[in-house]
């Protein structure tokens, strides 16, 4: 499995310091010794993993592979030497952790002094953790126990091999009638345990590419903000395009210059954006030449008529956009995905990573909000700017909502932008509904496309709660200043993209 990875590059194997072990183990199993020299035999290995440094794709890491053959690929007292020791080396040499797990679980021969390894693993890995080097295991056939509950889905990415059989209870410990889909590779990724399910001939390039952008890295720019697409088949939208409805339409601060270009991300260039450059009152930036602006709109009605319009992009055309390169991660490690929001972290044209979350345009589920929350904490920990990318009409509010501890999700999804030491950049792209919206947006480097709006309440709604006949909803649009110009003019947004 090391040779699939790492090719014809060089892996070098460590052992740790050998320690004295009694006869037939700690328990003094009887035929202990015997089977694991017939594991020896069989396999060429000493224990049932094996760890050093090697290279994938380039990059630099901290290998460790579990040898199913020997004994199951349990966990004895042994193995878990070899784990803290593979752990250790990782975090004095900076390396990030590649884990190939393949394992029954703990090794019944040596009792709770095997189980208690597990601890010895836990520990060793919040080390890393807590020195921001990124961890990723590669699951393969079968992971199950407590490799499965420390090596496996501790990691901060998981990959699963197709139809490996993964969960911690074992194939001989489950109910007879459970599902055997829920233990399998593709069963744990629609629960959102695992991030992808990749195929052997594709692992090399997906692991060189998740090394590369999990780092560790030195200081990285801010994300850029995103240029504003068009809707397909249109031109960008102008002031010259339309300069009558422009004229009804924009009110600028009366210091508002229109430079326009002087800090944005150019097309196709990969220069740096706009974080911390800009007065928070300065109406537009973009890419489409100095001085350009986007025809706006002219009413409340027609802002939210604009953001919902389905020509309109989503976010799976503004991430193409801004990364060539995109390795999702998947679910909210708690059993639930959401697919109206995609988390994951992106390669920039220039190489630099960046840790992107986006809404979908519609109703964010709670396990769309702990996802969020998840990646924006992982590129904290490592290090790795955030693009948050904002479109939807609010939370989810159904009942099963509800029961899924939306209240939860979405604080932990403030919390976590809040205690975001990254920057985070956020461009609104559609919707802006409420607090369900804001829970993913920058407090203070939000920017705004011209077809988007950000309302503390859907006008619709707003009209409804204060009993108004709905042929009033446009003028309480209005009264919300939910429109791109009214939100810089505010303060909310320090600029309309273009």
């Amino acid at each position: 499995m090391i040779a699939l990875l790492t090719g014809a590059t060089a892996f070098t194997e460590h052992r740790p310091p050998p320690r004295p072990r009694p006869p037939d183990g700690p328990l003094g199993w009887a035929g202990y010794d015997a089977a694991r020299r017939r594991a020896a035999a069989r396999t060429g290995e000493e224990e049932s993993v094996v760890y050093g440094i090697g290279s994938v794709g380039g990059r630099a890491c901290v290998l460790l592979s579990f040898e199913f053959g020997f004994l199951g690929g349990s966990l004895g007292g042994p193995t878990g030497d070899r784990l803290t020791a593979a752990y250790e080396l990782a975090l004095t040499r900076r390396l990030p952790l590649l884990a190939l797990v393949a394992t029954g679980g703990s090794r019944m021969q040596e009792g709770m002094v095997a189980l208690t390894q597990l601890q010895r693993v836990a520990a060793a890995s919040v080390r890393l953790r807590a020195a921001g080097i990124p961890q990723i295991a590669v699951v393969r056939d079968p992971t199950t126990g407590g490799g499965w509950a420390t090596v496996g889905a501790g990691a901060d990415v998981v990959l699963a091999l197709p139809g490996a059989q993964i969960g911690f209870a074992g194939s001989r410990v489950r109910p007879p009638d459970a599902d055997p889909y829920a233990y399998s590779a593709e069963g744990q990724f629609a629960a959102g345990q695992v991030d992808a399910v990749v195929p052997p001939g594709e692992l090399a390039a997906a692991v060189a590419h998740w090394l590369h952008a999990l780092g560790p890295h030195g200081a990285l720019p801010p994300a850029p903000v995103p240029r504003a697409l068009p809707p397909a088949g249109e031109p960008p939208r102008t002031e010259a395009a339309d300069a009558g409805t422009v004229e009804a339409a924009v009110t600028k601060p009366a210091d508002a210059a229109t430079e326009g270009t002087a800090d944005t991300e150019t097309a196709n260039t990969g220069t740096e954006g706009a974080a911390g450059a800009k007065p928070a009152n300065v109406g537009t930036e973009g890419a489409a030449g100095a001085g350009s602006t986007p025809r706006l709109p002219a009413t409340g009605r027609e802002a939210v008529a604009r953001a919902r319009d389905p020509r309109r992009p989503r976010a799976e055309a503004y991430l193409a956009d801004c990364f060539p390169v995109r390795l999702p991660l998947h679910g909210d490690r708690s059993g639930g995905t959401d697919p109206g929001l995609l988390t994951g972290f992106g390669l920039r044209a220039d190489g630099h990573p960046v840790a992107y979350v986006a809404q979908c345009g519609t109703p964010t589920r709670p396990a769309g909000y702990r996802a969020a929350a998840r990646t924006i904490r992982l590129a904290d920990r490592l290090g790795v700017p955030v693009l948050t990318l904002v479109d939807t009409p609010g939370a989810a509010n159904d009942a099963e909502a509800e029961r899924a501890g939306a209240g939860a999700a979405i604080a932990d999804a403030f919390a976590a932008i809040a205690a975001a030491r990254v920057p985070v950049t956020t461009l609104v792209i559609g919707e802006g509904g409420s607090g369900g919206a804001l829970a993913l947006a920058s407090p203070d480097n939000t920017h705004v496309t011209a077809d988007s709006y950000f309302s503390v309440i859907a006008p619709e709604l707003a009209a409804a709660i204060l009993k108004r006949a709905p042929s009033e909803t446009g003028a309480t649009a209005d009264q919300l200043r939910l429109r791109p110009q009214d939100l810089v003019e505010l303060g909310i947004a320090r600029s309309i993209v273009t």
